[in-house]
């Protein structure tokens, strides 16, 4: 089975097909002097598109030249090689697509209830969380999955950096994944991130009862205004599962609000970190 391209291909795909609106494939590729499988290639994002093939194509449809510049970077972003790609081997086909939409994402809002969330895990607590993976039967797998998950986090440097809302179960603070003195480590970890700008960190108090997060853990994806609509993204034990109706994004955004109703405040949520770090300690 191919493996998914990257966001930019398969959204420059879709305005393409859009774009040809009722004219049938065939007659397109024939006045390109194309045969029509490279024409579904393309609209379908398993090819990218060279520029001059791009503006034929859109000369064709009568697009305007001021009016191809998006098209056009989203064909320069489809033709780059993924800096993930060394790692494909090593993760189910479906997580190239979420590490093109985490890289694109301006707000990551995440309801984690089992360990820390992979962008602020360190090395040794990754490592002990991938070494458990149900799907992994080699120590290269989980080498090249370690190094895949510390390159993630690179997301958070950017210029500039999505906005991270994070509510994590209490039991995450407690469950000594790798060990005490790892998980002590950990939580010294986030600890410094909940003290970073644009990073939204509460904890959700066993005594907070029944939530709209009891069934899973999930996570939304925001862009920037006029790119793409919201994604949720539910991990599973073969894999990663996409949300992307309006009408399913509603129900995780308001199950999200009301985690974040339900947690403690920032300020209280960093003294619970340090108190359960401090114990860890002694």
């Amino acid at each position: 089975m191919a493996r998914p391209t990257s966001t930019a291909r398969r959204e420059l795909g879709g305005e393409l097909r859009r774009l040809r609106g009722e004219r049938r494939a065939v007659d397109v590729a024939t006045a390109l002097g194309w045969s029509e499988s490279k024409l579904s290639r393309i609209e379908t994002a398993h090819t990218g598109i060279s520029e001059a093939d791009l503006d034929r194509l859109l000369t064709l449809y009568g697009v305007a030249v001021e009016d191809r510049s998006r098209l056009r970077d989203l064909a320069r972003r489809g033709r780059a090689r993924a800096w993930w790609t060394p790692y494909r081997s090593s993760v189910p086909d479906p997580y190239d697509e979420y590490l093109a939409l985490e890289g694109e994402a301006v707000r990551i809002s995440e309801w984690e209830a089992q360990v820390v969330p992979g962008l602020l895990q360190t090395h040794e607590y990754a490592r002990a969380v991938i070494e458990t993976g149900a799907d992994i039967d080699d120590t290269d797998t989980i080498s090249r999955r370690l190094a895949l998950r510390m390159r993630r986090q690179d997301v958070l440097t950017r210029d500039p950096p999505p906005n991270l809302r994070l509510v994590i179960d209490e039991g995450v603070l407690l469950r000594e994944v790798g060990g005490r003195d790892v998980q002590h480590r950990q939580l010294s970890r986030l600890y410094e991130a909940s003290t970073r700008p644009g990073v939204e960190l509460q904890i959700l108090p066993f005594q907070a009862g029944a939530h709209a997060g009891l069934i899973e853990s999930f996570l939304v994806m925001e862009f920037a205004p006029g790119t793409r609509n919201p994604v949720v993204h539910i991990e599973g034990l073969t894999g990663g599962l996409f949300r992307v109706k309006p009408e399913e994004i509603d129900v995780y955004g308001d199950a999200f609000d009301d985690l974040q109703e339900r947690a403690l405040s920032l300020e209280e949520s960093r003294t619970a970190i340090a108190e359960t770090r401090d114990r860890l300690a002694r």
